[in-house]
Parts: C-alpha cells; sequence; structure tokens
C-alpha cells in the first residue's frame, strides 16, 4: 500500500510541476517495494492476493508514475510523440510485471530476465531529479525520449541482469556486502543527485559489460585448445625425423 501511496504522490506532484518532489517518491516506493518481498519471505506471509496486489502497485509506482514524470518534465513539447513514448513505457512496465509473475517459480534466481521494472523507473526517477528545471524546447527534449525508450526496451528484452536476492547467502564473507551497503548509503546521503544517476545507470550498463565480459571468456576459451593443438608437431613429422 505504500507502494501505491508513493506512486500516487508522484503523479500528484509531477502534475503540479514540483519535478524535485515528484521524483524522490519513486525512489521511496523502491525502497518500500525491496522490504515488503523480503519480510513477506522472512515471516512466511506470502500469498496469492498479495502477489496480485503487489503487481498492480508495481504498475502504478513503476509504469505510470515514471511515465507521467518523464512526460510533465521533458516529453510534453514532443506532443503526440512523447506521449506516445511514456505511453510505451507504462505497456512495457505492464508486461515486464506480468511475465515475472509467471516465471517466479523456476528459474535462475541470480538473474532477473530483463530490466526490472522499479530499476526501470529509477532511471528517468534519478535524471529528473539531478535536473528538476523541466525541458522546454523541442530539441532539448528529443533525448528524453531514450530516457523511456531504452528501459522500456530493456524491461521486455531477455537480457538478464543480475539479482541481489541471493547475494548474502552465496558471499563467503557477509560482512563486506554490509560494507558496500553503508558506502552506498553514505554516497547517497553526501551527494544524492550524482550518485542516483550512477547507481541507476551503472546497473543498467551492467548486464551490457557482462554480455561483453562472457563473451570474451568463451573466446578465449576456443582460443587456447586452437593454439595448443598447433603447438604439437604432427605425427608424419616425428616419424620422417626418427628415421633419419
Amino acid at each position: 500500500m505504500g507502494n501505491m501511496f508513493c506512486g500516487y504522490a508522484c503523479v500528484v506532484y509531477a502534475m503540479r510541476g514540483e519535478y524535485e518532489t515528484a521524483a524522490p517518491f519513486i525512489g521511496f516506493a523502491i525502497i518500500l517495494d525491496m522490504l515488503d518481498g523480503r519480510i513477506a519471505r522472512m515471516t512466511g506471509t506470502t500469498s496469492a492476493f498479495g502477489v496480485e496486489f503487489d503487481s498492480l502497485a508495481d504498475v502504478i509506482s513503476f509504469g505510470v508514475a515514471p511515465a507521467i514524470l518523464s512526460f510533465a518534465w521533458g516529453l510534453s513539447p514532443l506532443g503526440r510523440l512523447g506521449w506516445a513514448a511514456g505511453f510505451l513505457f507504462v505497456a512495457a512496465a505492464a508486461m515486464r510485471l506480468a511475465r515475472f509473475n509467471i516465471q517466479s517459480g523456476g528459474g535462475d534466481k541470480r538473474y532477473f530476465v530483463g530490466l526490472p521494472s522499479p530499476a526501470a523507473a529509477a532511471i528517468p526517477a534519478s535524471t529528473v531529479y539531478a535536473w528538476p528545471y523541466g525541458l522546454y524546447d523541442y530539441r532539448a527534449a528529443l533525448p528524453a525520449i531514450a530516457m523511456v525508450i531504452v528501459p522500456a526496451a530493456l524491461m521486455v528484452s531477455t537480457i538478464r541482469f543480475r539479482s541481489f536476492k541471493t547475494l548474502e547467502s552465496q558471499t563467503r564473507r557477509p560482512y563486506t556486502v554490509l560494507i558496500f551497503i553503508a558506502a552506498a548509503i553514505m554516497a547517497i546521503a553526501t551527494h544524492p543527485r550524482s550518485m542516483l544517476v550512477v547507481i541507476s545507470y551503472s546497473y543498467l550498463a551492467s548486464a551490457f559489460i557482462g554480455l561483453a565480459i562472457a563473451r570474451l571468456r568463451h573466446r578465449g576459451a576456443h582460443a587456447v585448445p586452437n593454439s595448443a593443438a598447433t603447438a604439437v608437431e604432427p605425427p608424419d613429422r616425428l616419424d620422417s625425423s626418427a628415421a633419419r
């Protein structure tokens, strides 16, 4: 319920033109969504009703609210192109959440299939919070399309993004995770505008970095056997040298 309220508050403040106040409500919704799921799993109070209600709340907080915030902040000078881009974000968020509900029972829990909707909503939210002055020129508003189209496309893609749900149980030194969390909180508290942009865009780029590293390792694994095979002298050469 708190998650849904934050999405509604973001819409209200965005319509009033108070972007600096509206954007943080998406961040609050992300925190409440993370706590809600973790508390439900720890207490064993998960239910089918809770899953469906949580998905409906996420559509508002991570679909409708970021789209309206983006349109009011920078997409409105683009006219129909602006509101069409905002609708694509809402539709992608709804499809991403529907796919997550039917795939939550299986699969590799270390990864999300597609960009999670909270992370996608963090892209426009952090951008607007870093520059809350709005875009009122057509040319200046054109880059804002990428701010919503790229996360929307990644939400419905099959690219894998790292999940941090199993991070604490997999690491051998849990205190290192706490150190990183404390450092992140300190950085956000001291430089909130820049750090939120860095964190949100870094997570978006992390999947592509992981794909590049995986391809390099795959090529390296094929290159090693080939080099080893060429290093061995052929048997016919060995026989001819022995005959001499």
